[in-house]
This record gives C-alpha cells, structure tokens and sequence, in this order.
C-alpha cells in the first residue's frame, strides 16, 4: 500500500512539476517557432494513434463490439463534427449513437 501512495505522489510531482514550469516560461514561448511545430505535431501524433488503438484494440465492453461498427461509428461521427462546423459535442454524440444503434440492431438481428 505505501508503494501505491508513493506512485501517486510520483505522478503528481511529475504533472505539477511541469504546469509549474509552464507559467513563467509562457511568456517566452513563440508560438509560431519550429519547436512549438514540432511539439504540436507530436501532440497530435498522440492523439491520432490513441484513436487508432482504440478503434483496432479495443478493451471493455467496447471490445465486444466489430470493427466495422467501431469504424461506421467513427466515419459517421467525423462527417457529423464537420457537418455541424466542427462542434465536437455533435461530433462525439453521432459516433456514440451510431455505435449504439448499430450494436442495438445487431442483438435485435443475431
């Protein structure tokens, strides 16, 4: 149980250290430099693969579902946040109710 306690205090030292750091560097910071490009290509590179992993290595109950519903559901839902000019609420809601319906419509069927 200590061992626990001391991780959780590892991780939050590690979270506020550099929150921390963030405010009074912020001020120096160019947002239009090659460095603050890169970091935002990383970003981004994260969240796209997180994405990718979810939709083909799914775990939970969403592993449960296919991955033509899982990439239906993601289709639909990425025409859905440009439709409605990008709002990520209708963007988020289309790709879970689409997921829904089609897992609904599979029980009903199977």
């Amino acid at each position: 149980m200590p061992e626990l306690w001391l991780l959780v205090l590892a991780c939050a030292v590690g979270t506020y250290l550099w929150r921390g750091l963030g405010v009074p560097l912020s001020g120096r910071i160019e947002t239009d430099s090659e460095l603050f490009n890169w970091i935002a290509c990383v970003a981004y590179a994260m969240v796209a693969g997180l994405i990718t992993r979810i939709i083909v290595m799914p775990t939970g109950m969403l592993a449960h579902s296919l991955l033509m519903d899982r990439l239906l559901a993601c289709a639909l839902a990425l025409i859905a946040f440009h439709a409605s000019r990008r709002n990520l609420f209708v963007g988020v809601g289309g790709g879970v109710l689409t997921l829904i319906v089609l897992g609904y419509a599979r029980s009903l069927l199977g």
